[in-house]
């Protein structure tokens, strides 16, 4: 079985949030039928009226293809017997322990599993430890289907690599890498991400395509805990880690730079390290450097709280009662993306040391429901005014969006705390008294 025939397949996709509706439009403009399914009503409606929620995609796009009949947002999991594949992108967070939870996958796996058709092919997106496609889902499948995969059906692994916001790699221009239950599972699985991606990577089990997301993640949260620890100490040395790096960055060769920050951020690299560190205790391994790294991480919003409480102490102004600015909600700058974003801990830590709180988002005016924060939903960005400035007593930096205008927040703000060097091109004069580094 193939899909490369003339007539493309019709793709039900499973999950409509940052990783289902950009690949459903890439598919769309592969000549595919999308069916685009979500337990989210208000998702599935907003895609049914032509509109879109994630900045990165356009409305109008989704309009066509809705127009068009190319596109459809349901629900209703009887669909799937029109689709050729189903291709699930559904979250997988950590529990409150760091431990997975797979139960979204587990949910979706028991919810197609009825629906399933011979010579359909099922594709496992979502980030997880090396097993899952084989340990979890593949037998859920069977149970509730009665047919055999590999044989009646076809099985992959094939791990989203989204970057929200990166102009230059979107879904299409991203490497994708594919491994099959079987070696006719990895054809079927190639011919079909052909009308989505331009450079397909096979690898010989699902087993080792997740192993790769995660390897591609734990790099990232491994140099940038070491960016963190060295700003901490340099910060304390009287030294400028920001320059530094630059200059470390003149090297040809043997580095790479990474930026250090208030926190980790985003759906991957602050969770899947530790996918990777829980199943390693199944065959008696310990990952300390992981978690090490994960530890430096998660206490960096700590860190900056500190460093502003002492900026305010040496103003002679406690935090008690004193009127914050937090700029940016989004996990990282110029995306509408706020999830696990370290400013929700900041803002969390400052609020139970009972300080006045507020936030400016160019892209996320009002707070979304979060899973550990759920308090400030709803709450809704504070225009970037002068006034809104001058009436803060500390203005803290931990989003660099492109749009905001620094020297007009470092001329307004009595005092600035940037986390993200965001403030590097404002004129020293404005910087000298008023800008701290964190």
């Amino acid at each position: 079985m193939s899909y490369d025939s003339p007539h493309p397949p019709t793709v039900g996709v499973i999950g409509l949030g940052y990783v289902g509706l950009p690949l459903a439009v890439q598919f769309i403009r592969g000549g595919c039928r999308v069916i685009g399914f979500d337990i989210d009503e208000r998702k599935t409606a907003a895609v049914n009226a032509g509109h879109s929620y994630i900045k990165s995609v356009p409305a109008a796009e989704i309009a066509e293809a809705v127009a068009t009949g190319r596109l459809l947002a349901t629900g209703d999991f009887t669909y799937l017997t029109e689709a050729n594949a189903i291709v699930i992108c559904v979250p997988t967070p950590l529990t409150a322990h760091r431990e997975p939870d797979l139960s979204f996958i587990t949910r979706t796996a028991d919810a197609i599993a009825p629906h399933i058709r011979r010579g359909q092919l099922i594709s496992l997106e979502s980030t997880t430890y090396p097993g899952t496609t084989e340990e979890e889902l593949v037998p859920r499948l069977e149970r509730g289907s009665g047919l055999r995969a590999g044989l009646d059906f076809h099985v992959v692994y094939s791990p989203e690599r989204e970057d929200p916001g990166n102009p230059d790699f979107g879904t299409r221009e991203i490497p994708k890498v594919i491994g099959g239950l079987t070696a006719d599972c990895l054809a079927v699985g190639i011919s079909l991400y052909r009308h989505a991606v331009r450079t397909l990577v096979p690898v010989s089990s699902p087993r080792i395509a997740e192993a790769t997301k995660l390897v591609e993640n734990i790099f990232r949260c491994v140099n940038i805990a070491m960016v963190n620890e060295l700003k901490i100490v340099f910060d304390a040395m009287g030294i400028d880690v920001w320059e530094v790096l630059e200059a470390a960055k003149t090297k040809p060769f043997g580095y790479m730079k990474f930026e250090p920050g208030p926190g980790l951020g985003g759906h991957c690299i602050p969770i899947d390290p530790f996918y990777l560190t829980w199943k390693a205790r199944e065959f008696g391994v310990q990952t300390k450097f992981i978690e090490l790294a994960g530890d430096i991480n998660t206490s960096m919003p700590r860190y900056v709280v500190m460093r502003l409480l002492e900026a305010l102490s040496d103003e002679g102004k406690p935090l008690r009662g004193a009127n914050i600015l937090l700029l940016g909600l989004a996990y990282k700058k110029n995306v509408d993306d706020p999830r696990e974003s370290p400013t929700f801990a900041i803002w969390d830590m400052l609020r139970a040391r009972q300080a006045n709180v507020r936030y400016h988002d160019p892209y996320i005016p009002i707070a979304p429901p979060m899973r550990e924060y759920p308090d400030y939903a709803g709450t809704l960005s504070v225009p970037l005014t002068a006034d809104t400035l001058a009436q803060s007593d500390a203005v803290v930096i931990c989003t660099a969006h492109d749009v905001i205008d620094y020297a007009f927040v470092v001329t307004h703000a009595p005092l600035v705390i940037d986390t993200r060097n965001a403030c590097a091109l404002v004129p020293a004069e404005l910087r000298r008294h008023k800008v701290v580094k964190a």
